[in-house]
């Protein structure tokens, strides 16, 4: 496990690499009930490498979800594209996991049950899927944990479930809405680490939606920061913190200037500097 973590990142896409997630001049309307349109997100742009992890930081309201929906197929951008693995987005794919902020577990199933639901709905279930699940409960340490039923596990460890669920059909990509939003802090700095451990033994592509400056760069190999509604991309920025990174990340002055920076982007979009 040690020499997964300490293996190099992934960079992001160069002109000569091909991304596995492309996004090209993307927009998304709604409309009200009078009937006026409301921008969400306006001429998104990014490319993500295979292996990435890719925080989205902006303020409440700036689209960071919808974006996510998008990329997922669960909801249709009003203009432009995403394509995965070179192929247009039009709809849910199983190349493609989903954790929600709230693990929304089955209280009637066991722990590997909800962990292999995804297989379960789709008549997919096998010995081999079975293995997997107890695989992923291992890799969470969540191994002892199998027959439980998600009322006797806590909100981390249910979490940690849904991670497992998202992952069991092994894709390529994994979108993270808010994962750890209703955790208290120090149950999530932990979530953090288990996070970039998980993502070290899997090495799956992940876009991880946030409102936590710190956690984004924590995490992330880039950061993505977006302005306010309509959500546009102010700035990509690239994290060059050693990995494997812990806690003590955290205290050191390049982790401080890196969250100042992406602060002085809010402050300079909203005029409070």
């Amino acid at each position: 496990m040690n020499a997964l973590l300490a293996d190099p990142v992934k960079p992001g896409p160069t002109a000569t690499t091909r991304p596995v997630i492309e996004i090209a001049n993307l927009e998304k309307r709604f409309k009200t009930r009078s009937g006026d349109p409301v921008f969400a997100l306006s001429n998104i742009n990014l490319r993500i490498a295979s292996g990435e992890f890719i925080p989205v930081v902006g303020p409440s309201g700036c689209g960071k979800t919808t974006l996510m929906r998008i990329i997922a197929g669960l909801e249709a951008a009003t203009a432009g594209q995403v394509r995965i693995a070179d192929a247009p987005v039009r709809g849910p794919s199983d190349s493609i996991g989903i954790v929600f902020q709230q693990p929304t577990l089955l209280p009637w199933f066991s722990v590997l049950d909800n962990v292999l639901m995804p297989l379960t709905v789709k008549r997919a279930k096998t010995a081999a899927g079975v293995t997997r699940a107890h695989d992923l409960l291992a890799l969470v340490g969540l191994q002892d944990f199998a027959q439980k039923y998600p009322f006797e596990l806590s909100g981390g460890m249910q979490q940690r479930v849904a991670i497992c669920r998202a992952l069991i059909r092994n894709p390529d990509i994994l979108l993270m809405d808010e994962p750890f939003g209703a955790l208290d802090a120090m149950t999530r700095e932990n979530m953090n680490i288990e996070l970039m451990r998980w993502w070290a033994a899997e090495r799956r592509t992940v876009v991880f939606i946030t409102h936590s400056i710190p956690e984004a760069v924590l995490l992330g190999d880039r950061v993505v920061v977006m302005s306010p509604r309509p959500g546009r991309i102010s700035e990509i920025l690239s994290i060059d913190l050693p990995r494997p990174r812990n806690l003590g990340t955290m205290a050191t002055q390049q982790f401080g200037a890196l969250c100042d920076h992406v602060r002085g982007l809010f402050g300079a979009a909203s005029g409070t500097l």
